[in-house]
Formats: structure tokens, C-alpha cells, sequence
């Protein structure tokens, strides 16, 4: 199945801190874009072959323009460099329509919302959907350094401007993030939503864990992830068509089924999209994605194909 697309035009381009392009995409004739939710992102069809996820980073009550801010990324798989090489104003790009995987707790009596590094992007839609519902949040931006962050001259006219702290590495000791202090003295009923590199990702989670946070009230959202590569073959069967075919052990499942004719939609390849989640009907995944939960995962009705493997000889997925 292929997903719909809108062709948008950059209406304005620049480029802020270390390398972050914010991109205003909009309708060449000025018509409203779908609505979207706080936390959602769309696809960006950069060229044959190459689509990426970025997350929108504008107000959701602003129907006139998806806003991006899409990092150049020096490990770049292609993605970024074709965005910040190729998308000039002018230059009309094919988009998918706002998808959201990362959405906002209608209980949370309180939000945390952490951004580290281009992790801010969903950040601040949330902080704008928050402010506009009169609910309690947080926003903590943590950068390297001042030179180093976007948004900074946003932030700082936006309507939430009293709730945003920023955290810089070169800064002094006081103004770093503050886990403890930062949950120790919050509601109950606090939900907290954390966006950033890897690395920083599980030291926010894993503390917010050993400070006594259950699982539902972490939201996470990875931009890209290390997975595991490799491992024993096995057999896929795809029950739809009932055809089979052996993943062998340096193959991912997507290829090994392009091998025999089933093309599986894909974006970002590292298991944290969830484009290309299937349901399992028979067999046991071995999981190696950051998308699923840990209680997603322990179900074992469902598999990521971009990455995951299978613990038995055998899969029967429902493609």
C-alpha cells in the first residue's frame, strides 16, 4: 500500500546553530494542510528510494505550513544531506500526511517534556498544543552549547516562554538537568516525554525509572537507533499469499521478502518508525527495534521487518 503524499513548497529555508535547517512547507496556493497532533511527523520523499521521518515542530493550530528542523548529520544515510543539499525555497517536495506515534497523555496531569539536542523538534508542538489547552508543563531544552541549539530566538517569543528552561553542557553546574529535583518535586500524575540522541535517551529513561516513574508515563520517540545486525536463518511465511522464503543470517526480513515479490513499505530502516511493523500469527520474534514497548514486545504479536529476526525456525507474518 502506498501512502498518500501532498506536494508542498519550501516557503522558507534557513539554517540555525551547528547545521539544523528549519523548513516552512506550505500549499503553492495557499491551501490549508491537514491537521495534525502535537508529537506527529511526516515522511519526506527526499528522492527515488529515500524517505525520511521528521517530526513537525510548528503550532498544530497553524493549518498554513508543516515546520521542520532536520539536522545535518555527518552519519547520514543520505536523508539529511539530501535535505540540506536539495531543499532550497522554491523546491517543491513530496510529503506524507501527518502521522503520530509520539502523542500527548490526555491524563497527564503535569507534562516533563526534555529535549536534547535536534530532539526538541516535537517538543515544541507539544508545548504549543499544551499552552493552548491551559495545561501544566515543562519544556527542558539540553544542548552542547548555546551556539549549538535552534530555536533558541522562537522559544524565547513564544507564549511559553516562562516555562522553558535551557541546559547547556559548557554552562555552569546549577543550570544542567536536574533529574531528581526535576521529579522529586513534580505532581502526581506527571508524564514525562524525552526526544534526543541515543545515548541521552536512556540516561533520562533510566533514571527517570530508578527515581520511581512507572513505564506509562515515560513517551518516548528515537530518531535513530544502534540495532543488532545478523544471526541464524530462518523461514518467513507469508500467510496472505502463502509464499515462504529463508532469511538467511546477513539478510533482513524486508529483503529476503523483495526476493520473492513482497515489497514491504519502509522509512527509516532502524527499527524506530514502525512503518514497517507486521503481526505475527505463528512463531517467536527476536526483537531488536526501539519502537515497541517492552510490553509490546513480551506479546510477541508483532515485529518490526526493517531489523527484527525470530527466535523459532520459523515466522508466519500477516503480509
Amino acid at each position: 500500500m502506498t501512502q498518500e503524499t501532498l506536494t508542498l513548497v519550501v516557503a522558507r529555508r534557513r539554517v540555525e546553530g551547528n547545521g539544523v535547517l528549519l523548513l516552512d512547507l506550505v500549499d503553492r496556493a495557499g491551501k490549508p494542510l491537514p491537521p495534525f497532533e502535537a508529537g506527529a511527523h511526516v515522511d519526506l520523499h527526499l528522492a527515488p528510494g529515500l524517505v525520511r521521518q521528521y517530526s513537525l515542530c510548528g503550532d498544530p493550530a497553524d493549518r498554513g505550513r508543516y515546520r521542520l528542523g532536520i539536522l545535518r548529520d555527518p552519519g547520514s544515510r543520505g536523508g539529511s544531506v539530501a535535505a540540506h543539499d536539495g531543499l532550497d525555497e522554491g523546491t517543491e517536495v513530496a510529503v506524507g500526511l501527518p502521522r503520530n506515534l509520539f502523542p500527548l497523555a490526555d491524563s497527564a496531569a503535569h507534562s516533563l517534556l526534555v529535549g536534547g539536542g535536534i530532539g526538541i523538534t516535537p517538543m515544541i508542538a507539544m508545548a504549543h498544543a499544551l499552552a493552548a489547552a491551559g495545561r501544566s508543563f515543562e519544556l527542558h531544552y539540553c544542548g552542547r552549547s548555546r551556539e549549538a541549539c535552534a530555536f533558541l530566538d522562537e522559544l524565547a517569543g513564544a507564549p511559553f516562554r516562562d516555562r522553558v528552561a535551557l541546559h547547556l553542557d559548557d554552562g555552569p553546574a546549577g543550570q544542567r538537568l536536574d533529574l531528581p529535583t526535576l521529579l522529586g518535586g513534580s505532581p502526581a500524575g506527571t508524564h514525562l516525554y524525552v526526544c534526543g540522541p541515543t545515548g541521552f535517551m536512556e540516561w533520562v529513561i533510566g533514571e527517570a525509572t530508578r527515581l520511581g516513574l512507572p513505564d506509562d508515563r515515560i513517551h518516548r520517540e528515537y530518531f535513530q537507533a544502534e540495532t543488532a545486525t545478523g544471526g541464524d536463518a530462518f523461514e518467513v511465511v507469508a500467510n496472505r499469499s502463502g509464499k515462504r522464503v529463508r532469511v538467511e543470517g546477513d539478510e533482513t526480513i524486508v529483503q529476503a521478502l523483495g526476493r520473492i515479490g513482497i515489497k514491504v513499505q519502509m522509512s527509516c530502516e532502524q527499527g524506530v518508525c514502525g512503518t514497517c511493523l507486521c503481526t505475527v500469527l505463528e512463531g517467536t520474534p527476536d526483537h531488536r527495534d526501539v519502537f515497541l514497548t517492552d510490553e509490546e514486545k513480551a506479546d510477541n504479536d508483532q515485529i518490526l521487518l526493517c531489523c527484527s529476526r525470530a527466535r523459532t525456525g520459523t515466522l508466519v507474518l500477516d503480509i
